[in-house]
């Protein structure tokens, strides 16, 4: 399907924060779900591939444990692993037809197959091994320019998806700049700009989310709602010297903290952490595992709620440095 339409010129990218696009441009998109390249990049991808540059679609995740959706659409109750597995190739084939509404062919969508609502697991389980995967397949394809979910999202493989992709972009020799969508949540502090379509591209880029059939069931009116908004790409936040959250103190014994790093993954229960506090009251770590470094403050109680209520930060290389008038952090009794 032809996506014609005005791309930016060199002077108004500049002025936008935008890169220019060219026939040199090549575009990474990495989408957890089937219908995230859609609603954070539909815009993006056509102006890409307007100007004549190539784009890939790296998706993480078939969206399979999707149970709510399929229930509704399927009448049944009980989602075993073969239906599951069907969901997932239900998703998968409506994400080929909304690239296509892009002007991508199905080559241009390369599937990992991790476990949807697993990423976090899987990055803190095997972290060097999905680490090198994800680094190969940016390696292969060679992007130019690399779009992936903010840090600040709070859907848990969203988040976690950040955090391996700059993991995997720092073991590159030469990565490619990084842009950050946001789907789940509020844009923080930062430099970011907006992209604008044309009709025509609005058009298209509503068309390609229909083709999501399974996801509009239920949730039609918030994903167009999500889809209608301009799309905001952000650089990087500055990392932080302390952690941001300050939790009550009779959730300590079900909180894990736990930090990744290009030197790998450790956690502890917050109890047991190697937390100081800085003057200002903030938690510190006193140790890192490399640089890039993230942290992640969880409960470890199952939960009907999916979403991330403290999530993931980066850390500075500063954290927990000698001199820096750091006391032992409290501890519950």
């Amino acid at each position: 399907m032809s996506t014609a339409a005005a791309c930016p010129s060199p002077a108004t990218a500049a002025a936008s924060g935008l890169p220019a696009f060219s026939t040199q441009t090549r575009l990474l998109v990495v989408a957890p779900h089937p219908d995230d390249e859609t609603i954070a990049t539909g815009l993006l991808v056509q102006q890409v591939r307007a100007a004549g540059g190539e784009v890939r679609i790296l998706l993480l995740t078939e969206g399979d444990n999707n149970p709510w959706p399929q229930r509704w659409l399927e009448r049944r109750v009980r989602i075993r692993a073969a239906d599951r597995q069907r969901w997932g190739l239900r998703r998968h084939a409506e994400m080929l037809q909304a690239l296509e509404c892009l002007g991508l062919s199905a080559p241009a969508l390369q599937s990992l197959g991790w476990p949807d609502l697993g990423i976090t697991d899987e990055l803190l389980r095997a972290g060097h091994a999905s680490v090198a995967a994800l680094s190969a397949a940016i390696g292969r394809f060679g992007p130019s320019l690399v779009v992936a979910p903010a840090l600040a999202d709070r859907h848990p493989d969203h988040a976690a998806a950040h955090v391996l992709v700059r993991l995997a972009l720092a073991a590159l020799a030469d990565p490619p700049p990084l842009l950050n969508y946001l789907v789940h949540g509020r844009a923080g502090d930062g430099d970011s700009f907006e992209i604008h379509g044309t009709a025509v591209q609005s058009a298209y880029k509503r068309a390609a989310l229909v083709a999501h059939r399974s996801q509009m069931a239920l949730s039609g009116k918030r994903m167009l709602r999500l889809a209608a908004r301009p799309e905001c790409h952000a650089g990087l936040p500055s990392p932080l010297a302390a952690l941001p959250w300050r939790p009550p103190r009779w959730l300590h014994p079900w909180l894990r903290l736990s930090v990744v790093g290009s030197a790998g993954v450790l956690s502890w229960r917050w109890r047991d952490a190697p937390l100081q506090r800085d003057r200002a009251g903030r938690f510190q770590l006193s140790m890192l595992v490399g640089t890039p470094c993230f942290a992640r403050l969880a409960l470890t109680v199952r939960s009907p709620w999916i979403f991330d209520h403290w999530g993931w930060c980066e850390l500075s290389g500063h954290a927990g440095e000698a001199g820096s008038g750091l006391a032992p952090a409290d501890r519950p009794g």
